[in-house]
C-alpha cells in the first residue's frame, strides 16, 4: 500500500503544545514511528502538516493517484470544515481520522467531527499510538475487507464479518476486542487476528459494543456482546456459518464481555478463549479502581458478583486462556487464578502461558507467539 499521513492545524507544535493534552512527543517523533510501523507492514509512507485548510484539500485530491490510504488528523478542521469532508468523500480513498487527544471529554465543541462521516473509522484518545493503529486498520481493510452488519440499532452495535474462501459451513470466532469497557478502545484493535483466523479458514465476527461514556457500563456492553453472539443465526444460512462450531474469543477487558457472552447468548458457543483476560474483578489490584468504577457505576459492591467470571464458574464450556509473562497491562496470575478456578469447577480449562509476549502481543500476527495463540484459538 501507498499510505499518506496528513497533519492539520497546530500539529507542528507538538512536544511544546499543552504536552498535558497531547503529550510529550514531537511531530517528527510522530513520523518516525508511522515509517517504522509501515515499513513493519511492507507499505510506503509520505507525509505532510499543513496550516493551510486548501493545502490540505490539494493533498487530498492528489491522493486519489498516488495513494491507496489516508491516515488523517484534521486538528480543529474537523470540527468545522465541510470542504474537507467533501474533499475525502469525493476522493474515495480509505480515510481514517486520528485524534491524539479524547475529544469525547473535552469542550462541548470538540465532540463533533463533520469530516469522520466521509471516513472508514475514526480513532480518538490513544495518544500517538493511534497513529499507528490507523495505519494497521488501513493494512488490515486492505488484506481482508469486512463485511458490516448491524445486530441493533445503536451505531455500536455492529460487527465486522469476515468468510474464508473456502465454500463452508465454517466455523466461526467471535472476537470481542479490550481497552477496560471504554469508549475510545474499538473493534480495530482486533483487526489483524480476524484477517490471520479468516485465512486460516475460520470465519470471524469482530463485535463492536457500546462503551463507557457516554453510554455502556455492564448492562449494555454485556448484553451487546451476548446479543451479537445470538446475531449469528439469522445470518448463519446466508453466509454458510456453522453454528456447532462457535468460539468467544475475548481480549483483556473483552474477555470478560466474552465470558458471560457464552454463558447467556442464544447461540451457545462450543469453547471461550482468554487472550490476556480480565477474570478476577475482585483481584485485578488498584491500578484498575478507576476503570471497573466506571463499568460498574455507582454501586460497584453490589455489582461486582455479576460481572465477575471467576464468582460466575461453572460457565458450562472449555476454556483456554492465553497470557504473556511480560504483561505489565494485566497480571498473568488473573489467568492462573480462573484456570485452576474453572477446573475446580468441573469445566475443562488450559492454561496457554507465552514467555515472550506482554499485553498487546496476543492479539497482533506479527508477534513471535503468535503461532501458540492462533493454536490456542482455532482449538478453544
Amino acid at each position: 500500500m501507498r499510505i499518506l499521513v496528513l497533519n492539520g492545524p497546530n500539529l507542528n507544535l507538538l512536544g511544546g503544545r499543552a504536552p498535558e493534552v497531547y503529550g510529550s512527543a514531537t511531530l517528527d517523533d510522530v513520523v518516525e514511528q508511522c515509517h517504522a510501523r509501515s515499513t513493519r507492514l511492507g507499505h510506503r509512507l509520505d507525509t505532510l502538516q499543513s496550516n493551510h485548510e486548501g493545502e490540505l484539500i490539494e493533498a487530498i485530491h492528489a491522493a486519489r493517484e498516488t495513494a491507496d490510504g489516508i491516515v488523517f488528523n484534521p486538528g480543529a478542521f474537523s470540527h468545522t470544515s465541510y470542504a474537507l469532508h467533501d474533499a475525502i468523500e469525493a476522493a474515495d480513498v480509505p480515510t481514517v481520522e486520528i485524534h491524539i487527544s479524547n475529544v469525547r471529554e473535552r469542550e462541548p465543541w470538540r465532540r463533533i467531527s463533520v469530516t469522520e462521516p466521509a471516513c472508514v473509522h475514526q480513532i480518538f484518545g490513544r495518544g500517538v499510538a493511534g497513529y499507528l493503529d490507523a495505519i494497521s486498520h488501513l493494512h488490515y481493510r486492505r488484506a481482508h475487507p469486512p463485511l458490516t452488519l448491524s445486530y441493533g440499532p445503536h451505531p455500536d452495535q455492529v460487527a465486522d464479518l469476515r468468510l474464508p474462501d473456502a465454500p463452508g459451513p465454517h466455523p466461526v470466532a467471535v472476537l470481542v476486542h479490550g481497552g477496560g469497557w471504554a469508549d475510545p478502545y474499538t473493534r480495530d484493535l482486533m483487526d489483524g487476528a480476524a484477517v490471520d483466523l479468516t485465512r486460516r479458514g475460520t470465519a470471524t465476527w469482530n463485535v463492536e459494543y457500546r462503551r463507557v461514556p457516554p453510554v455502556g457500563g455492564w448492562r449494555d456492553s454485556m448484553a451487546d456482546v451476548s446479543a451479537a453472539v445470538g446475531a449469528l443465526s439469522p445470518i448463519s444460512d446466508d453466509h454458510r456459518l456453522d453454528l456447532e462450531r462457535v468460539t468467544v474469543i475475548g481480549h483483556s477487558a473483552g474477555a470478560q464481555l466474552g465470558f458471560f457472552a457464552a454463558r447467556t447468548a442464544s447461540v451457545r458457543p462450543v469453547g471461550f478463549v482468554s487472550l490476556a483476560g480480565m477474570l478476577d474483578l475482585e483481584n485485578t489490584g488498584s491500578g484498575f479502581d478507576d476503570l471497573i468504577s466506571a463499568f460498574l457505576g455507582d454501586d460497584r459492591r453490589a455489582h461486582l458478583a455479576k460481572v465477575d467470571p471467576i464468582k460466575a464458574l461453572p460457565g458450562g464450556f472449555s476454556t483456554v486462556a492465553v497470557h504473556g509473562r511480560r504483561d505489565r497491562s494485566v497480571p498473568p496470575d488473573q489467568s492462573h487464578r480462573f484456570v485452576e478456578a474453572s477446573l475446580a469447577a468441573g469445566d475443562p480449562s488450559r492454561l496457554v502461558e507465552l514467555a515472550d509476549a506482554d499485553h498487546m502481543d496476543v492479539i497482533s500476527p506479527l508477534a513471535a507467539g503468535w503461532e501458540a495463540v492462533a493454536r490456542a484459538c482455532l482449538a478453544g
